[in-house]
């Protein structure tokens, strides 16, 4: 079964159920991993374009999704020494080897979201981002974070972002 088809379709199915805020995603307080030194949970972004999530923490255990789409964040939840246990921005949660993420700097449109020119949903709007949409992420502050998209710079609701607000990482600044 291929991502890409999946991706788009589960994109608008949380658009009608709303966006999952940071809060909902972090399930459980942040601590340090003793394997990798890094902040648990955390986002981390997919490395390449081809990645397949398993159903346990080797290359023994079966594929249960094949995802393309470089660059698309994904929330580590637990980890072992080579082997990160994430949940994709439908809530599927699988097994990735370590080698296939990288420090997160994107995001993903959980819902249309305008880009506005200030972090004040009273200033100008800039573009609207569809569902879907993948946008390079900067600092957040007072509910929004800076984003780029499509030669577009603005500032987006934090909520409306996957890939952005928990209190780890770069993505923290408030």
């Amino acid at each position: 079964m291929r991502r890409v088809s999946l991706l788009a379709v589960s994109a608008f199915c949380l658009a009608l159920s709303g966006p999952v805020t940071a809060q909902e995603a972090q399930v459980e307080p942040v601590q340090v991993s003793h394997m990798s030194g890094k902040p648990v949970p955390r986002f981390e972004a997919l490395r390449y374009a081809a990645v397949n999530g398993r159903l346990g923490p080797s290359e023994d255990h079966p594929i249960a999704w094949r995802y393309e789409r470089a660059g698309l964040p994904m929330l580590i939840v637990k980890e072992t020494r080579n082997w990160r246990f994430v949940r994709d921005p439908d809530g599927d949660e699988v097994w990735v080897h370590a080698r296939m993420l990288a420090p997160a700097d994107t995001a993903m449109a959980r819902e249309a979201v305008g880009v506005f020119s200030k972090p004040d949903p009273e200033s100008r709007v800039l573009a609207t981002l569809e569902v879907g949409a993948m946008v390079s992420l900067g600092r957040c502050e007072a509910g929004y974070c800076h984003i780029e998209a499509d030669h577009v710079a603005g500032w987006a609701a934090l909520p409306a972002l996957w890939g952005a607000g928990l209190e780890t990482g770069a993505d923290a600044a408030s």
